[in-house]
């Protein structure tokens, strides 16, 4: 299975998951249920389909062949959690790819059943996955002939979670390499917290933002 192919059974996935009612998600609210669902029922339609391997909590991803983890997330408030491995994350991106299910929930009282409409969905590529505010700043300084101590004290300003050494090993990294411009709002917490209201407004407009459906 390539990305392209991953991209067009994403497509008809949101296409038919948009108009079925499950009776398990009935008066669901927890939203992390949700996800877990449709995370789960997405995975075992691809394996159906296509010779892959889904993901467990060691590989951390939930595609780790294609480097592409899905996120699920309610269009009233889009954003989904990431485990925190490194400050260069916010800087160079998570490191793999997102596919991003955005969607509404509707129950419905007379047959007890819920259904999730799939307003979104929407592939990142891991070129695009920085933090847009920290990379925002970075590709500025550099165009203003910014030097390392610039870079340093934009980082410290930022708070960043990371000690002086590997400051200086950041903006080492980011002189010789600089960033792409990232798309996602990442939180400075022990775990990530992605919001992705940028990407939704962004998708189809950017290279490496591809809206599926």
């Amino acid at each position: 299975m390539t990305i392209e192919d991953l991209c067009i059974e994403a497509a008809r996935f949101a296409e038919i998951e948009s108009v079925y009612d499950e009776p398990s998600l009935y008066g669901v609210t927890d939203r992390k249920a949700v996800g877990t669902y449709l995370e789960h029922k997405f995975t075992a339609y691809l394996v159906q389909n296509y010779n892959c391997q889904a993901g467990n909590s060691a590989s951390g991803i939930d595609l780790p062949t294609l480097e592409v983890d899905i996120k699920v997330t309610s269009i009233r408030q889009p954003q989904s959690s990431c485990p925190f491995k490194s400050t260069t994350q916010k800087v160079f991106g998570l490191g793999y790819h997102l596919l991003v299910f955005v969607y509404d929930k509707y129950d419905d009282p007379e047959n007890r059943t819920g259904r999730l409409d799939m307003q979104h969905t929407i592939f990142i590529d891991k070129s695009r996955t920085g933090d847009f505010q920290t990379t925002r700043g970075i590709l500025d300084i550099l165009s203003r002939d910014g030097n390392k101590d610039d870079i340093i004290a934009f980082m410290m300003e930022r708070n960043l979670p990371v000690d002086e050494i590997g400051v200086y090993q950041l903006a080492d990294r980011i002189l010789e390499s600089p960033p792409n411009q990232g798309y996602l709002t990442i939180s400075n917490a022990p775990q990530w917290r992605l919001q992705h209201g940028r990407v939704i407004q962004q998708a189809g407009s950017v290279s490496g933002i591809v809206r599926v459906r």
